[in-house]
């Protein structure tokens, strides 16, 4: 199954921060979504990686973290 792991900060730099980390990780940049309005961070990824995806979230101090399966558009 595919998760959607968002994450919101509580400053854009915070954000970007996050996502750069993100993808210097190797996470593919159209899995990634960096909202600069919202200071939000979103992954969509396989249920295999969502712990590694929060921990590099967790590691920038966001104000929350939540996950929810995918629903494609």
């Amino acid at each position: 199954m595919t998760q959607t792991v968002t994450a919101a900060f509580g400053s854009t730099d915070k954000a970007v921060n996050a996502f750069d980390e993100l993808v210097s990780e190797g996470f593919p940049r159209e899995k990634l979504f960096l909202d600069k309005e919202a200071n939000e961070v979103k992954v969509i990824i396989p249920d295999t990686s969502q712990p590694e995806v929060e921990e590099i979230l967790k590691r920038h101090e966001p104000d929350e973290v939540h996950s929810r399966p995918y629903e494609s558009p």
